[in-house]
């Protein structure tokens, strides 16, 4: 498999999730579960779109 890639994986409670992985296969991203196979497809296709203009919330440092 090349990566990066989306791994769409169905868990032991029949639910759906994905995961993100880098260049070098390393999980960098995990969804949340979704009850059918097409709303986590809706939820990788949602990743790829708004990703790129998602900004970085630094949350770092305590108030």
């Amino acid at each position: 498999m090349a990566h990066p890639a989306f791994q769409l994986k169905k868990a032991k409670n029949d639910k759906y999730y994905f995961v993100l992985t880098a260049k070098n296969g390393q999980v960098i991203a995990q969804s949340e579960m979704y009850n059918s196979k097409d709303a986590a497809e809706n939820g990788i296709a949602s990743v790829k779109t708004n990703a790129p203009q998602a900004e970085v919330d630094d949350q770092s440092e305590a108030a």
